[in-house]
């Protein structure tokens, strides 16, 4: 996946600690909270799947979208997530390919 504006949701488990973050990079910020490089709070809290995400054109897009996404209601932003991705399943082998997290962030090739 290049580069590209994104907001996206982690979660700790189903119904668990919710993160939204903003990156233009995906793909690498991802990488960096699965292993626990990226945010305190999300390594304190084992916060690592991806639940959600939306790509955005601006980075000025995705920053407006994360500002509206956390002042959300919780039961929001879990029918969001549930909408596109009903079981919480993990959406790193969707932006990778890949289904372990190991060594460097992978090549965008």
């Amino acid at each position: 996946m290049d580069k590209q504006p994104a907001t996206y949701i982690l979660a700790s488990r189903r119904n668990g600690t919710l993160y939204i973050g903003v990156t233009s990079d995906l793909v690498g910020r991802i990488w960096q909270h699965r292993n626990h490089v990226a945010s305190d709070f999300t390594c304190r809290h084992s916060i690592t799947l991806l639940v959600w995400y939306e790509l955005h054109e601006t980075m000025g897009a995705a920053i407006t979208r994360e500002k509206r996404l956390k002042k959300w209601e919780r039961t929001w932003k879990i029918r969001l997530i549930e909408t596109s991705n009903p079981y919480w399943n993990d959406l790193w082998t969707d932006i990778t390919g890949q289904s372990k997290v190991t060594g460097s962030p992978p090549s965008r090739g």
